[in-house]
């Protein structure tokens, strides 16, 4: 089962969490337009600031997860990296597993993502010592943009997917 952005109230399910919670002024919103989801808005590194992200809880979707072998993305970009990022109960309230990607701009493109490409941090910190990915403790999935350079962004999302 896909997650698809076909209905209006997925764009419910998806809320901001920017660097506001330690004084930035970055912001960030969910959209979901034209049959896709969009994460945009502005980073800025003013005081101390540098990230903006949106999560959901994966509702309905976790089943499928418990069996997959990762994730697959079909996404679209604006030349910047982000992050797909998963909160799992192994690990701490302010750690999650990530992965990085760049996608194309120009084009549609489904990127996959098998459980060994994740990583666990927590703070932009790599966790050495945490364990591997365990798919059915998955309970939140968002995309994070941190790269250290300010100004507006804006990812398009068609699918997320488990990967068979």
């Amino acid at each position: 089962m896909a997650l698809t952005f076909d209905s209006p109230n997925e764009e419910q399910r998806w809320y901001a969490v920017d660097d506001g919670v330690m004084g930035g002024v970055s912001e960030s919103t969910f959209r979901v337009t034209d049959n896709e989801g969009r994460f945009q808005g502005e980073v800025s590194l003013e005081n101390g600031g540098g990230f903006a992200s949106v999560r959901r809880e994966p509702n309905g979707f976790e089943p499928t997860l418990a069996d997959a072998q990762g994730i697959a993305l079909t996404v679209r970009g604006d030349g910047r990296t982000y992050q797909l990022r998963l909160k799992s109960t192994s690990l701490g309230d302010a750690s999650a597993y990530r992965v990085k990607f760049t996608p194309a701009q120009d084009s549609w493109e489904t990127l996959h993502f098998p459980w060994s490409a994740f990583e666990a941090v927590r703070r932009g910190t790599l966790l050495s010592y945490a364990p591997a990915v365990t798919p059915s403790e998955i309970h939140q999935l968002g995309f994070l943009i941190a790269d250290r350079t300010a100004g507006p962004f804006c990812l398009q999302i068609k699918r997320i997917e488990p990967m068979r």
